[in-house]
């Protein structure tokens, strides 16, 4: 199992950076776009949805929802001031704290939503559109005088989270003993929590020492650290909505990594609040 997880990493990373540099803003968004509509068939298990027929009709319906909201934005021109943008970062903002009650509270909070069907879809809409938002957001910063200034943000938010995973499993591994929510994931625990965190730290200190991110250190601070504790509640969200559908992985498309989702959970609620917050909060143009 470590070795498959080991091996597909070694390819996948190097694949994900190539992404992040060397595609057009077109080819990326299309990326993004696959990429979502994967997750949503992923989510249809979370909602409940048992056929086949019904999560590609959910795929498809969020990947016409997002090409749709693409095709409205003006031509050359992706400011995150656009409605489209702006409304699906601020919505993410408001949907992750009420993820946020919904994981402290369960499994008391589920008995309002385990038996609708329509609610858990709002619920997977509200993780991956603003998620698809958010990385072209980013993607799209200083695009004009630096093609590669928004390939640098997505590369330290993703290791920002790959970091604060790494962390906390490493620390919880050695020295983890008071679980963290375990109500929802039995195996973490506060001290993997607060290995993860440090990690956190240590990264923003390197990106802003010697990548060309250009924004002050407090602000960096401020965004990693809501980013980061983000990339923990997407993945207890998750784990949450996983539990209650009675699986333990989103699916099998990554070898040793299980689904989409499962790869993706913590970035799904790490990357809108970080470009909420980066954009919008702090108006970072």
């Amino acid at each position: 199992m470590l070795k498959s997880r080991l091996i597909t990493a070694f390819i996948l990373i190097p694949i994900v950076i190539a992404a992040l540099f060397l595609l057009p803003p077109l080819g990326f968004a299309i990326t993004i776009l696959v990429i979502s509509m994967l997750a949503a068939w992923e989510w249809g298990q979370l909602a409940g949805f048992a056929a086949r027929s019904q999560r590609i009709w959910l795929a498809l319906i969020c990947g016409l929802l997002l090409a749709f909201m693409l095709f409205t934005l003006p031509a050359y021109q992706h400011s995150v001031h656009l409605p489209q943008i702006s409304d699906s970062l601020w919505a993410a903002l408001a949907w992750w704290a009420v993820a946020l009650l919904l994981v402290l509270f369960y499994p008391s909070s589920a008995s309002f939503w385990r038996n609708s069907r329509p609610l858990r879809v709002i619920f997977g809409l509200l993780t991956i559109v603003p998620f698809f938002w958010g990385m072209l957001a980013l993607r799209q910063y200083h695009y004009e005088s630096d093609h590669f200034a928004g390939a640098w943000w997505l590369l330290y938010l993703m290791f920002l989270v790959w970091g604060a995973d790494s962390g906390a499993y490493m620390f919880g591994k050695l020295f983890g003993k008071h679980k963290l929510a375990p109500r929802v994931s039995p195996g973490k625990t506060w001290e993997g929590f607060a290995g993860g965190l440090l990690t956190s730290a240590l990264i923003c200190w390197l990106f802003s020492e010697f990548a060309p991110l250009h924004v002050p250190l407090s602000t960096l601070l401020i965004c990693s650290i809501a980013a980061a504790l983000a990339s923990v509640l997407g993945d207890l969200t998750e784990s949450m909505f996983k539990r209650e559908a009675g699986i333990k992985d989103s699916g099998n498309l990554i070898p040793g990594h299980g689904g989409i989702l499962d790869r993706i959970d913590s970035l799904t609620a790490a990357v809108p609040v970080f470009a909420c917050l980066l954009l919008l909060v702090f108006g970072t143009l």
